[in-house]
């Protein structure tokens, strides 16, 4: 079978730059790999194809001959040194993985390798109030700062860091396997591209030391359990003058003795007397705020009832001045620790009570006679 025109393979025109050739090589590369299209023969011999063709237009030697002589140039042993493969496959693939990954080796851009540092965790507890009001506090947080003695470096004073060799600096080394090139933290420096030879004494040459910090935190109103708040940059320094990492602050709210919360609503139990409940009245509730609300009560109010407040429950976490309401439920309360006389009272106003006076139980009777009249027959 005849070979294809190599401008053809890479879908150019004959005399198209560089750059243009590298374009759409890449981006064959990367529909044609191996790895993208597993046990498909066709794709692989495609993908074969075009890194014998990129590999011969990249180079202007190659691309000159190539112009000229056409397949012609690279048989027989024209343009092969020593009988040796004019082709490199492997070397074509891996300059886009350098132009996607960045450039390793002696010859590359070398970059000192940064490593951004570690985020950390901050648990805050704060009360139901705190919650509604928001709360601006001070918290110390133990983590790594740099040291002081050198500066960050790692390495005593008069002394500095040296760039690994087996690295050249970047931090990672490549091992070439056939068409793929294998990228792995390097060994000798563990990926920071740097050695210390004398490290400082104070940090043992991490460039690291444990500090506790001061920081402040605004807590604002409405926040809820789980609730997390990021401090940017107040977490573990980072490496080689990397940026530090964040700080995270998670917020719990302790139990109220009188308040349950429920979003951005709040509800509480109110204890009324027989009497209230019998006859009605205003009793006064608690805010949150500290203030105090009436609520009237009708009469005949039975246990359970739920009076509604409205906009006195939990602002709204970044809600434009939104707050919930408060509900609370009255529990009406059985008398305790009653006289002789009392008793004697409640005797005589039972023995007085016509149909009506206690519905819920009347009601509640009615459905026990009718389901058993239904048992018996």
């Amino acid at each position: 079978m005849s070979k294809r025109d190599y401008y053809d393979v890479l879908n150019c025109k004959k005399g198209a730059p560089v750059a243009e050739l590298k374009a759409s090589y890449r981006k064959l590369a990367m529909e044609l790999h191996p790895d993208k299209n597993p046990g498909d023969a066709t794709a692989e011999v495609k993908f074969k194809e075009i890194n014998e063709a990129y590999d011969v237009l990249k180079d202007d030697q190659k691309r000159a001959a190539y112009d000229r002589f056409g397949h012609a140039a690279f048989e027989q042993g024209h343009g092969a040194r020593g009988g040796s493969n004019p082709f490199d496959f492997a070397s074509s693939f891996t300059d886009i993985f350098e132009d996607l990954f960045g450039e390793f080796g002696g010859g590359g851009k070398q970059r000192r390798r940064q490593n951004r540092g570690g985020d950390l965790r901050y648990n805050l507890e704060i009360t139901l109030e705190e919650a509604f009001k928001g709360r601006a506090t001070q918290i110390k947080v133990p983590s790594a700062v740099a040291c002081d003695a050198c500066g960050g470096t790692g390495a005593e004073k008069g002394s500095k860091p040296e760039q690994c060799p087996t690295c050249s600096g970047i931090g990672k080394v490549r091992a070439q396997q056939g068409f793929f090139t294998i990228e792995r933290t390097c060994p000798q420096c563990r990926g920071n591209g740097r050695i210390v030879r004398n490290p400082c004494k104070q940090c043992h040459g991490s460039g690291h030391v444990q500090k506790e910090r001061t920081l402040s935190v605004d807590v604002p109103p409405g926040v809820e359990e789980g609730t997390r708040i990021r401090l940017s940059g107040e977490g573990q320094a980072g490496m080689n003058g990397g940026p530090a990492g964040d700080l995270y602050i998670f917020i719990s709210v302790a139990p109220h003795a009188i308040f349950q919360r429920d979003g951005h609503d709040l509800y509480c139990r109110a204890p009324i007397s027989f009497v209230q409940a019998a006859l009605g009245g205003t009793i006064e509730v608690p805010t949150l705020d500290g203030g105090r609300a009436k609520i009237n009560v009708p009469e005949a109010t039975q246990s359970g009832r739920q009076f509604r407040l409205r906009a006195k429950g939990m602002p709204v976490l970044r809600g434009g001045g939104m707050t919930g309401d408060l509900y609370v439920e009255v529990a009406v309360e059985t008398p305790a620790k009653l006289s002789k006389k009392q008793k004697e009272l409640l005797k005589t106003f039972e023995s007085e009570c016509v149909e009506g006076t206690n519905p819920e139980a009347e009601g509640f009777l009615a459905k026990l006679k009718e389901f058993w009249s239904g048992e018996k027959t």
